[in-house]
């Protein structure tokens, strides 16, 4: 066992994007500022605690009811390894 941290990585899924409003060109800037952030453990100090009780309350039917289909989806197509 070491006192190392693991490295935190940053994957993009398929399609975490789609509904994303700007440019290519800031898209990719985006995604490497997060990367880097990452990379750097920076991405802890700026995090902000999320209450995600507060979040679902404020859901409509329509939105609670496409991101339970997301996770289904995602769950079904989705691959686990033991590590």
């Amino acid at each position: 066992m070491t006192d190392e941290k693991k490295k935190l990585e940053i994957k993009f899924m398929p399609g975490c994007f789609d509904h994303f409003d700007g440019t290519q060109e800031e898209l990719d800037e985006m995604m490497a500022e997060l990367t880097r952030l990452a990379e750097s453990g920076e991405i802890f100090d700026k995090s902000t605690p999320v209450d995600i009780d507060s979040i679902i309350e404020d859901l409509s039917e329509e939105e609670m009811e496409e991101i339970l289909n997301e996770i289904i989806e995602e769950e079904s197509t989705t691959k686990r390894y033991l590590q």
